[in-house]
């Protein structure tokens, strides 16, 4: 058996590239560079050289065994690339014929609910506004009438983009999508701006992400029965009931004035409590006229336009409809779960049919 490092270069390659099949060419990879192979017992030898006979004969051996890999490897691209052509020539596939399983995929309950507020709305005339989920501070706080040094931001448990020039946020709300709306378009304006937002903030009824829808309205000669209206004739629709009762109580956000946090009332059904009636009240909403201040800011003027908005948390929306118990299980990813509250592809909402499954 030769010895010689360029011999077995020429003899090794010559074989692997007559190599027939993939079987064929893991025989020579082992019998080449297995333990016992036969390029693996002259790197063995190595030890036993002199310094001189090692710097002579040590980089004809490393080339060596670096040409047989390199051969192995494009051989074995070569007879995968063969295989796949076969079977590409070869193999048919009757795409007339019908699945053997059942499709088990469903709709996400906030989906669900994101489309039936879309189609409540829609009804109502309002269009759909979308904004960046990273946004800068002007537009997430100081057009909002939220200053740098107001004990306001305190209340939203931001998480700040760490990078260059001016302060970037997660998105505390979708309010930003109202002042870019009301930059980009003139009034009069009626959009609602779901999507998701993020704060700091972990329990059972809360995430540190999670999904918010927001409405604007700016016009002229715009108050506060507009918006009780607008939210009754909402909630009704939402939970598929006539008995909604509302009730409006005095609250202060920033970018409101008057503002104002909405309960609806509930009763007990078969024992549980649900949304109609008023055997109690719970809080569903906040709302409130547009801040002059920030009808200015987005350079309208606030003498000619006014308008309400109103937010509420979708998750929140889809757990008080639908009965379910902890928000933390939306984002689980349990397939049981889903299995349960899921939804089939082909319960799309319809004013005229329910906007519930």
């Amino acid at each position: 058996m030769t010895t010689d490092p360029d011999t077995l270069r020429t003899d090794w390659t010559a074989r692997i590239a007559e190599a027939g099949d993939a079987s064929a060419l893991e025989a020579l990879r082992v019998a080449a560079l297995g333990k016992a192979g036969e390029v693996t017992a002259l790197l063995k030898t190595m030890g036993s050289l002199s310094p001189e006979e090692r710097q002579e004969r040590g980089p004809k051996i490393h080339a060596l065994r670096e040409a047989v890999s390199g051969a192995i490897f494009a051989k074995k691209d070569q007879l995968n690339s063969a295989e796949l052509d076969r079977r590409l020539a070869t193999e048919r596939v009757d795409l007339s014929l019908p699945s053997r399983e059942t499709p088990r995929g469903s709709v996400h309950p906030v989906n669900q609910v994101m489309d039936e507020l879309t189609e409540i709305f829609a009804d109502l005339g309002f269009a759909v506004a979308e904004g960046p989920e990273i946004e800068d501070d002007w537009h997430n706080f100081t057009a909002l009438n939220i200053p740098e040094t107001h004990p306001a931001r305190a209340m939203h448990d931001t998480f700040y983009v760490a990078g260059s020039g001016d302060p970037m946020v997660l998105r505390t709300h979708t309010s930003p999508v109202q002042i870019r709306t009301m930059q980009s378009q003139p009034p009069p304006i009626r959009i609602i701006a779901p999507g998701r937002v993020y704060r700091s903030d972990s329990d059972a009824t809360h995430t540190p992400m999670f999904h918010q829808i927001e409405g604007l309205v700016i016009d002229k000669g715009i108050h506060m029965g507009h918006l009780k209206w607008t939210l009754e004739t909402f909630l009704k629709a939402f939970f598929e009931r006539d008995d909604i009762v509302l009730r409006l109580r005095p609250s202060y956000f920033p970018f409101t004035e008057p503002s104002a946090e909405v309960d609806v009332g509930w009763s007990i059904e078969k024992g549980r409590r649900v949304v109609g009636g008023s055997e109690g009240w719970m809080e569903v909403l906040g709302s409130g006229m547009v801040h002059p201040r920030v009808i200015a800011a987005c350079g309208l003027d606030p003498d000619e336009w006014q308008g309400f908005a109103f937010g509420t948390g979708v998750d929140r929306l889809a757990m008080l409809k639908y009965g379910m118990d902890d928000l933390r299980a939306f984002f689980d990813g349990d397939l049981r779960w889903m299995k349960h509250y899921g939804f089939r592809f082909l319960d799309v909402p319809t004013l005229s049919g329910g906007v519930g499954a």
